[in-house]
């Protein structure tokens, strides 16, 4: 049997690791900025999520931009109950 790293939990992520995500490559038909958004957000705490936010505003991208269903990151985020109101909040700072 192979030896598994260990898991970790709420360690710090560095600057490079949050905004590696800003890199991020959709699958064709996918809008990139919200591609980049919902995997920062189905990966990130919400204070890295927040610093990812920061730059992606800096940076000119659409934090309304929408899935293929037309909605955006903030309408997906309400429907995960468990990190929906930190992340919520992080959000609104944003629009």
């Amino acid at each position: 049997m192979a030896v598994s790293q260990p898991a970790t939990f709420n360690e710090g992520w560095s600057d490079e690791r949050v905004f590696a995500y800003l890199g991020h490559v959709p699958p064709e038909g996918i809008n990139a900025d919200f591609y980049v958004l919902y995997n920062a957000f189905k990966h990130m705490r919400a204070y890295d999520f927040e610093r990812l936010l920061t730059q992606f505003k800096q940076d000119g991208r659409d934090i309304l931009a929408q899935d293929t269903q037309g909605q955006n990151i903030y309408q997906v985020i309400s429907n995960f109950p468990k990190q929906r109101d930190e992340f919520l909040v992080v959000l609104k700072k944003f629009m």
